[in-house]
């Protein structure tokens, strides 16, 4: 296909180049926020209420006391026709002087949601049809000094677009759209609005879609020049040099001499070019280098440094001015054959790099709730889970500048899809012109990040052609060449060709999974499931697929695989207190599971193929979540054994957008669940593996680490009560950054006289040097077929900072200990582990309670108790 131009030219001018020391610089554009004296109203309504800027309809309903909070326990239903309104926002927009005698007014909204009609004192100047894209607007002649009226005029999504599902004459695939939760029947209309794909619903989340200023709005006034954006595009990054050319993007309102400046912090010179512009926007060029930089690296592989970089563009003594803090490195997706297929892993600063993470959704339906210290958190518990990606899932949307920045900060490297998901897309010349513009504005805004990794087209689309019938059903509904003509519009066409002109230096990826052959099957759905790409594996839950096959399961890189469990009892009283509620089976209990009405069944029925019968609705949440961390545990050890043919394992999912039974390792309150604290332990640097193979115990260690490490292997196979079958000591190298099993023995000639049910294998590395264990307990059989005796925990607490220090003791095995204390506003250093007989282990409760209200508050019970 033929890309539509862009409207605007660029110029690159003959210009001079000097280097010269560095300065103070201060802007002369003038950007101010529109964020108060906001009023919202039905339109078919008389009523005006206070609105809150950015925001959306529904949470302004919420703060009015017009609707209830649709996370608790069935109000969701209740809220369904919200999305079927109009609405109307607006407010007084007071223009100072300062702003007014600017020549360049302009109108910036950096994000509405999603059609929507923009009126200054009653003339139309903007209709936005895409929540991805910002939006300007010149009002200069439109504007009054002192008082104007700003009305935002929002259509309903659902209205706008059921004319468009009506005259497609086939079948639009888009499983996850809850059309018939909102009452519209079988009318899945999200494929035609560039907005947020999960707010119609997805199979961890609540049908709720919203409109409303979603993003910031600012008013701003320039003269002569405005710096749009300025691209550092690295283009050779070692711990020699940074070669990196400085591309500014600048709009004049006339022809003139632009000086642009580039400075760095830390750096003793600047870069300024003076360059010919004409009126409308104009490319400059710099040329950057910076000798011995400090390069930036990821979670675990050191410090992940910024510099601050200031950019100044200046015309007949007005300015603008830029500020990033960007990390200098090479960061590479390698293809490489070899006899079983393609390579498919990251290179960093010429470092292969194991991607140890999860896939991350947006954090709240309602994102104008979703504030700096809440992204902080996020990013922080993925950091501390010793996790180096997050994938952002191509349902949600493109993330707030601020989480980037926290990526950056703390080396979190992120795999960006752009905003297409698990449906089928029809195209139109418009649809493509909107999709470029949203492309260009997200790659514009995000390709000065060191975290980007690489851009990906979409989630799952690919597979579904080939995997979920697509192709047949197409082909007889006669439309199979026209929608994978749309298809490859998209995702062979247009989104590369985007980044190849935003972000060049960039990887870019069609789908995910996917295995470099648009039009070919990518996962075989054998052992070697992609021996090419990336892959996305379910048969251990959509498949019900024992959990002990993901030993089996093979992939170049797993993008996704996951298992579902509730959140906490502390959690579910915030979203479902009556005790009626507590059934799995409840109205409340399956309205807060979206994964399909045998999801719940789903979870019961691999816990009793695990575990034991749970001895009550708490039993079986505790028990639930240790069968969840237990999934994701054997998944995570048995890709990083796999290494190096297998090279990353990103885990759905990391977070939840409410409050909900789903696939997530931390629920809608930030709470870790047992598959977070395992997955912390199974992401450290070095990880102690065993594993059973041909009737042999294999015990082997990872190594993220990039030199070798020596040190000692301890092995003890004991009982429940602690008496000691065997042990083995060996003196163990861990090569640098890769797998290797270092102890091997046959299982028959370690458990003596005992059955296989009736042991647990501790293996235990030691540092040399160091005191503190990497370990590891492994059992030979299932959970259920092992009579865990019961257990008397003794438990000492003392005060510390932030709260308590907790040591615990058992004289037997105690198999997945769980302390907890009421409501949420505590966290545990570690929980849900296992206690050695007779070895006392520590943890820090950060807790804001009295000692005397902490003892008696404290709650501790291991799996023996559950059943």
């Amino acid at each position: 296909m033929k890309i539509s131009k862009l409207k605007t030219f660029f110029f690159v001018l003959p210009c001079f180049l000097c280097l010269i020391g560095n300065s103070t610089y201060a802007s002369s554009v003038i950007q101010q926020e529109i964020n108060s004296g906001w009023m919202l109203k039905q339109v078919r309504g008389n009523n005006w209420y206070p609105a809150t800027v950015p925001g959306v309809v529904h949470t302004d309903l919420m703060n009015n006391g017009i609707i209830e909070d649709p996370y608790f326990r069935l109000n969701e239903r209740g809220v369904q026709w919200v999305d079927k309104e109009d609405w109307e926002y607006k407010t007084t927009l007071a223009v100072t002087q300062e702003i007014f005698e600017k020549d360049n007014i302009e109108l910036y909204f950096k994000g509405l949601d999603t059609y929507a009609d923009v009126y200054l004192n009653d003339s139309l100047v903007l209709k936005a049809n895409n929540m991805f894209r910002e939006w300007r607007t010149n009002v200069k002649q439109l504007l009054r000094l002192g008082n104007n009226e700003l009305r935002i005029y929002f259509h309903s999504p659902i209205k706008m677009d059921i004319p468009k599902f009506d005259a497609i004459k086939y079948q639009i695939d888009a499983g996850n759209d809850q059309s018939e939760n909102g009452g519209v029947f079988n009318k899945k209309v999200s494929v035609f609005a560039r907005k947020a794909g999960y707010h119609y619903g997805w199979d961890w989340g609540p049908r709720l879609v919203t409109s409303g200023v979603w993003r910031p709005a600012y008013i701003v006034g320039w003269n002569n020049v405005r710096l749009d954006n300025i691209y550092y595009r690295q283009e050779e990054i070692n711990a020699k040099q940074a070669q990196i050319k400085a591309i500014a993007e600048i709009v004049a309102d006339r022809d003139g001499v632009v000086e642009l400046t580039v400075s760095a912090d830390g750096v003793k010179n600047s870069w300024t070019k003076n360059a010919s512009v004409k009126k409308g926007r104009n490319t400059v060029e710099i040329p950057v280098t910076l000798q011995n930089p400090r390069l930036w690296w990821s979670n675990g592989l050191g410090e992940a440094y910024r510099y601050q970089f200031t950019a100044k563009a200046s015309m007949n003594g007005n300015s603008d001015i830029k500020t990033d803090k960007l990390g200098l490195r090479k960061l590479e997706v390698i293809r490489d054959k070899d006899a079983a297929g393609t390579t498919f892993y990251f290179r960093l600063n010429g470092v292969n790099v194991f991607a140890k993470g999860a896939n991350y959704i947006p954090q709240d339906n309602f994102l104008n709730r979703v504030t700096p210290e809440r992204h902080k958190k996020t990013i922080l518990d993925a950091v501390n889970a010793n996790m180096n990606m997050l994938r952002i899932w191509g349902g949600g949307i493109y993330e707030d500048d601020v989480f980037y920045d926290l990526c950056d900060e703390y080396g979190i490297m992120i795999w960006q899809d752009f905003m297409f998901a698990c449906s089928t897309y029809p195209m139109n010349p418009e649809m493509l012109e909107n999709i470029h513009q949203e492309a260009a504005d997200n790659i514009i805004r995000l390709r000065n990040h060191a975290c980007i990794a690489l851009w990906c087209g979409n989630n799952e689309n690919h597979t579904a052609w080939f995997n979920w019938g697509w192709i047949s059903r197409y082909e007889k509904m006669g439309v199979l060449a026209e929608l994978r003509k749309d298809y490859k519009d998209v995702f062979h066409d247009l989104l590369p060709q985007a980044v190849e002109k935003y972000d060049p230096v960039r990887f870019y990826w069609p789908s995910s999974p996917y295995g470099g052959n648009p039009d070919a099957k990518c996962e075989t759905g054998q052992p070697n499931w992609n021996p090419n790409g990336d892959a996305h594996y379910w048969g251990v839950w959509h498949g019900k697929d024992s959990i002990a096959n993901f030993n089996v399961i093979k992939a170049r890189f797993f993008s996704e695989y996951g298992f579902q469990s509730f959140p906490e009892y502390q959690s579910i009283l915030k979203y479902a207190p009556e005790e009626r509620d507590h059934d799995i089976y409840s109205d409340v209990m399956m309205a807060h599971q979206r994964g399909g009405s045998h999801a719940n069944r789903l979870i019961e029925w691999y816990l009793l193929n695990e575990y034991r019968k749970p001895l009550n609705f708490k039993s079986f949440l505790y028990l639930g979540q240790l069968l969840q961390g237990d999934a994701i545990r054997t998944a995570i050890e048995a890709h990083r054994r796999d290494m190096p043919y297998c090279m990353g394992t990103l885990f759905w999912q990391h977070n939840d957008c409410w409050p909900v039974a789903s696939w997530s390792s931390r629920d809608y309150y930030g709470r870790w669940k047992a598959q977070h604290y395992f997955s912390r332990k199974a992401y450290g640097d070095i990880l102690v593996s065993p594993v059973a193979k041909d009737n042999n115990i294999e015990v082997y260690i990872v190594s993220d680490r990039l030199k070798a490490v020596k040190g000692k292997l301890f092995i003890r196979v004991m009982d429940l009560k602690g008496n000691i079958l065997s042990k083995y000591e060996k003196n163990v190298v861990l090569p640098a950054n890769t797998s290797q099993s270092q102890f091997s023995v046959a299982i028959e000639s370690i458990i003596k006289d005992k059955r296989r049910n009736e042991i647990v294998i501790n293996a235990r590395f030691i540092e040399n040097g160091k005191t503190e264990a990497v370990s590891a307990n492994y059992f030979l059989t299932r959970y259920k077929d092992i009579d865990f005796p019961k257990t008397v925990i003794t438990k000492k607490t003392a005060i510390a900072k932030d709260g308590f220090d907790v040591t615990l003791e058992s004289s037997v095995f105690a198999r997945g200990v769980f302390l907890c204390i009421d409501g949420l506003d505590n966290f545990f250093s570690d929980n849900y582990f296992d206690l050695l007989p007779n070895e006392p282990v520590t943890i820090h409760v950060t807790s804001s309670l009295s000692k005397a209200e902490f003892d008696r508050q404290l709650q501790v019970i291991s799996i023996s108790d559950a059943y």
